[in-house]
């Protein structure tokens, strides 16, 4: 039998707005509801980023905690946490959702390994920001997300690993397809599986109108799949998702399609061995 595919929905991100759809969730309980829709449409775990009231983005813990305690009350979807929240922001401020403790505290949470061009802007994470970071997750016992733009941030988890801040193998998350970084080629898909570390795992998020045709090869290469509005917002060309969910049930027709099926929260669990 194949491997399950775990399908993640970036539910919220920093940088989609209500202009751009109307179907983007921003409170606590339009977060929660549509996290519960992609669970039962086949995702196995949500990325979490947080808004304020008036939609501007957010890294605030009490916001996280919320949003953390909604999704928990309707679904056992997992959730990861960002810690990269929106371009500007300082380390404590990216750091809120690792204060939360307890019931509240997530499953996982990401750590981007360095520095990119973000569209206009600069999405900044030099040595010692990462390495804070890192420091930071591995207090609260949680296993990071290794966030790579680029193939030399797979190699700057490799430092961090020998640094003792990141425990390999690890899980890795390739973003591929933000303006001025690495863009979505299923050529550069297999340089960046082939510069990991022995026996991790691995997701693939492709942006924009790359994001649903990733599904497919990363469900050829054996890997698993970030999807949702964070990146994306149409479910084909000119046609907006009606949320989240809309998007995890396509990846998921696909998944199966190629002979694999979408993994569940406890499968995920063992496979990015999150304990």
């Amino acid at each position: 039998m194949s491997t399950p595919m775990v399908i993640t929905a970036a539910m919220v991100g920093a940088e989609t707005t209500r202009e751009q759809t109307p179907y983007l969730p921003i409170t606590a309980e339009e977060i929660a509801e549509d996290a519960a829709k992609c669970r039962e449409a086949g995702a196995a775990m949500v990325h979490l980023h947080v808004r304020t009231a008036d939609g501007k983005p957010s890294q605030d813990a009490e916001l996280f905690r919320a949003a953390i305690r909604a999704i928990r009350k309707r679904t056992d979807v997992l959730i990861q946490t960002s810690t990269g929240g929106a371009v500007g922001m300082d380390v404590d401020e990216r750091c809120g959702a690792l204060t939360l403790t307890g019931a509240d505290r997530p499953d996982m949470a990401t750590l981007t390994t360095g520095t990119v061009n973000f569209g206009e802007e600069v999405f900044w994470n030099p040595r010692p920001l990462v390495r804070d970071i890192a420091k930071r997750i591995r207090a609260m016992g949680l296993r990071p997300e290794l966030e790579c733009f680029d193939v030399g941030m797979i190699d700057e988890a490799r430092y961090l690993a020998k640094e003792g801040l990141v425990e390999l193998p690890g899980h890795f998350d390739f973003v591929l397809g933000v303006p001025g970084a690495l863009q979505a080629r299923p050529e550069v898909l297999d340089f960046m599986i082939a510069a990991l570390p022995e026996g991790c795992t691995w997701t693939v998020a492709g942006v924009g109108r790359q994001q649903l045709p990733f599904v497919d090869e990363a469900a050829k290469r054996g890997g698993n799949a970030r999807v949702g509005l964070e990146d994306n917002i149409y479910l084909s060309k000119g046609v907006l998702a009606k949320g989240n969910h809309e998007l995890v049930a396509e990846a998921a027709k696909r998944v199966r399609a190629q002979g694999r099926e979408p993994a569940t929260p406890e499968q995920a669990r063992q496979l990015l061995r999150l304990g």
